[in-house]
């Protein structure tokens, strides 16, 4: 079976060779358009003036166009309509959008755009989260959820703690910038070419800016050059530009944002402000506890709800809260709007409850990883595991894990807790517990270099928790020579996914994967699809074509059987065969006799995830399908004089279930360690007092390096097939592992902790600078 091999990336050749093609890679006429917009370089005001006679008169330039040239002007946002293409006269955000040049060649197009002059009555940005306070400056009421009696736990309890944390945002910084391409067809229909995450969600915007209908539009997307979330529903702007261009000219319109204007006009990860107070008692076990959670969502809603949603129901990860309350408040500011990025809120509420086990294990001077395992959730016996905790069998009570689940912050029951195992395994194969004495020696001994050590755990949802996402089609050719075309609507950016699926494609019909050809996502072929996100893209995807060839497979072995008066039971598709009692043949040939019987060999396949159910106004029901889970132990150095640092070894162990493809998952576990250990240390956003970007390049914003990796870095992968009824028992490994880098943050704050006596209390990102003075208050 072709499922579950290492099989490497499908178009790997293609990457390494420069062949792979991209949307600005796509061969154009020459009557192409080139586009770009006039950026606001104000935060806040009104647009008074706009002089633009320099502009139309710049070599090349073909069109401008302003919000005075629509009599409505298109909405770029995923759902809120509160995205205008071009500004209508309020200036929310620097680098929004004035006007649209299109041009002979990209350079003329940018050329004419810098040369735009706008009169803009200038207002006081609101830009920070105090400042919104003061303002009152919100999208919608405060949501509160929650479980118990927080108040009366903490009044109750023996000990308590309190504090606060600031998390910043992140860039995507993926390599391909966001591009779109789009070509006229005849009869007023687009074709659009964009780099997304959700070809669908560019097919409505596109048919609603063109006033037609989705069939009028047709998107297609054959790879992203990396995505993590910022190509969800910021490729809105570029194919509604685009098409609105194509549409007016007849020409082919092309736009690709530079670097500079990519960072300054695309959103980022939300940054957060999460204070808490909790009670415990003297063994580090959490009576109760409160969580308030400020989340800064820029100048418009974009996906901000569903996103501070997520960070309200990852604020518990892996332990078991009875009496909590989580309070989130959605902030509007006068910068870019803040959008998907890899966890999608997961990460921001994730942190937050590990800084506080830390500050807990800090309080009553024990190991933090004591305190976290008091702390987990209870384990349910898996079917077959045997008697439950309390049960007899003859020789007294069994001891063992408890029978009834404990239940989230939010309702749900937690049935599938893996992390007591998981734990237990990689703190002895890293040797946790030896490496944190020989450190505490090391810092003993050493008074400027100071080692830290942290092991961490995840516990992450999968589905989205907009339950209609959750659904995903297929379509699936057998050609009469036996070759396969498979096409569904998930949307490739490096992950793998379209590997993987074809690995489901050629299991289910016994062949090599070399028979197997994937197809660009297109949404002529698979309609009203979800994006390719919340780590859902095999699950949902490897479904929907397992149910298309498996409609196919039973046709054919309903025809083979049939020949040989046997039950299609009995016929087996292996190893690129068909065998029926002591009869085989090749695939090939099966193919092209059912084609001849006039045997239908083209499928449609369609899945939705089952058990969801979820109500977010109360914060209760079942939001996710099944959890995964993974630990982390990460080794740091810090210099105390300077703040510098690096990380010395890393080992992980993560949950992906029984992986459908070992080393895309392994692959996938190192790089979201290493991004998410970026986002917390190095990756720094820095708006001034005028409300400008200062680190929109990558001289500015600090990535990490092949560098920054761990000399020592051990990943392995936790081999238990997941619980759920998922394709091949797998587990979804986009996001998950993001959250694993939480552990580098960890240990630089146990390395700070080692200058002295107080409680570190980091903010994010750990930055030298931060470390430094988070060292200073130590020592005082």
């Amino acid at each position: 079976m072709t499922v579950a091999k290492p099989l490497p990336h499908d178009a790997a050749p293609l990457h390494v060779t420069g062949q792979a093609r991209y949307v600005d890679d796509i061969p154009v006429p020459a009557s192409c358009l080139h586009l770009a917009f006039g950026l606001s370089k104000v935060a806040k005001g009104t647009l008074t003036s706009l002089d633009l006679d320099a502009v139309r008169a710049a070599p090349g330039v073909v069109m401008v166009l302003t919000a005075a040239d629509f009599g409505h002007v298109p909405d770029c946002s995923p759902g809120a309509h509160d995205e205008p293409l071009l500004c209508t006269g309020e200036i929310h955000f620097e680098g929004q959008p004035l006007f649209l040049v299109a041009a002979t060649s990209h350079g003329a197009a940018r050329r004419a755009a810098a040369l735009g002059k706008a009169e803009i009555a200038e207002e006081t940005p609101v830009l920070s989260i105090d400042d919104a306070l003061e303002a009152e400056s919100f999208f919608g009421a405060k949501l509160v959820w929650g479980q118990g009696d927080p108040d009366a736990a903490l009044a109750g309890a023996a000990m308590t703690a309190e504090g606060s944390m600031e998390i910043g945002g992140q860039e995507h910084f993926y390599l391909e910038g966001q591009a779109a391409l789009s070509v006229p067809q005849e009869g007023g229909d687009m074709l659009v070419h964009s780099s997304t995450q959700h070809p669908t969600e560019i097919q409505h915007k596109v048919a609603e800016a063109l006033e037609t209908g989705m069939h009028a539009v047709r998107v297609e997307t054959r790879r992203m050059g990396g995505g993590f979330g910022g190509k969800e529903s910021q490729g809105n702007w570029l194919a509604i530009a685009t098409a609105i261009v194509a549409s007016r000219t007849g020409r082919p319109a092309k736009m690709r944002y530079d670097r500079d204007d990519d960072m300054v006009i695309t959103g980022k990860r939300h940054d957060f402000r999460i204070a808490y107070k909790v009670g415990f008692d003297n063994t580090g076990k959490i009576a109760g506890i409160e969580f308030e959670q400020f989340c800064r969502c820029g100048w418009s809603q974009d996906l901000s709800h569903a996103i501070a949603d997520r960070a309200m129901l990852h604020a518990d990860n892996a332990y078991h809260l009875p009496h909590v309350r989580i309070v989130s408040h959605r902030l509007k500011t006068n910068t870019v709007s803040a959008t998907a990025f890899r966890g999608f809120g997961g990460p921001q509420g994730m942190v937050a409850i590990e800084r506080v086990l830390d500050h807990v294990a800090h309080a009553v001077g024990k190991d933090p990883l004591e305190v976290r395992r008091l702390n987990y959730y209870d384990t349910v016996p898996r079917h077959g595991d045997g008697l439950a905790a309390g049960m007899e069998d003859g020789r007294g009570v069994v001891p063992g894990p408890h029978a009834v689940p404990q239940i989230t912050p939010y309702g749900m029951p937690v049935e599938d807790f893996e992390l007591h195992e998981m734990t237990e395994a990689l703190a002895a194969s890293c040797g946790y517990a030896g490496r944190r004495a020989a450190i505490r020696e090391w810092n003993a001994a050493s008074p400027v270099l100071k080692r830290g050590i942290a092991l961490g755990p995840v516990k992450f949802g999968i589905s989205f928790t907009l339950t209609h996402l959750n659904q995903a089609g297929a379509l699936v050719h057998v050609y009469q020579d036996g070759s396969i075309a498979m096409n569904h609507g998930g949307t490739e950016m490096g992950q793998g996914l379209f590997q993987k699926v074809a690995q489901v494609a050629a299991s289910r019909f016994g062949v090599r994967p070399e028979r197997v050809k994937i197809t660009a996502t297109d949404t002529a072929k698979v309609p009203n699809t979800s994006a390719t996100a919340a780590s859902s893209g095999s699950d949902l995807n490897g479904m929907a074509v397992r149910a298309a060839c498996d409609t196919i497979v039973e046709r054919l072995a309903e025809f083979v059987a049939e020949k040989h008066q046997a039950s299609p039971r009995e016929v087996v598709f292996a190893e690129d065969k068909v065998t029926v009692g002591g009869a085989e043949y090749s695939f090939e040939e099966v193919a092209k006799a059912a084609y001849e019987a006039r045997i239908s060999l083209s499928a449609t396949g369609f899945y939705k995830t089952p058990k969801i159910e979820w109500d977010r106004i109360a914060g209760h029901g079942r939001p996710f399908y099944y959890f995964a889970y993974g630990v982390a132990c990460t080794e740091v150095v810090l210099d105390t004089l300077t703040g510098e640092n690096r990380i010395l070894r890393t080992d992980i162990l993560h949950d992906c279930g029984s992986s459908l493809n070992p080393a895309l998952d392994k692959g996938q576990v190192e790089g979201a360690y290493v991004q998410g250990a970026g986002w917390l240390t190095m990756e720094e956003l820095v708006w001034d007092a005028k409300g400008r970007l200062r680190t929109h390049a990558p001289s500015t914003y600090k990535i990490p390096a092949c560098s920054d990796r761990p000399p020592v870095f051990n990943v392995a992968l936790w081999d238990r097939p997941n619980r759920e009824d998922t394709i091949y028992r797998s587990k979804a490994v986009g996001e998950p592992p993001f959250m694993l880098g939480i552990s580098n943050f960890l240990a630089l704050s146990d390395a700070v902790a080692a200058c002295g006596d107080a409680y570190p209390a980091i903010d994010a990102p750990a930055t030298p600078e931060r470390l430094l003075w988070a060292v200073e208050r130590v020592k005082s």
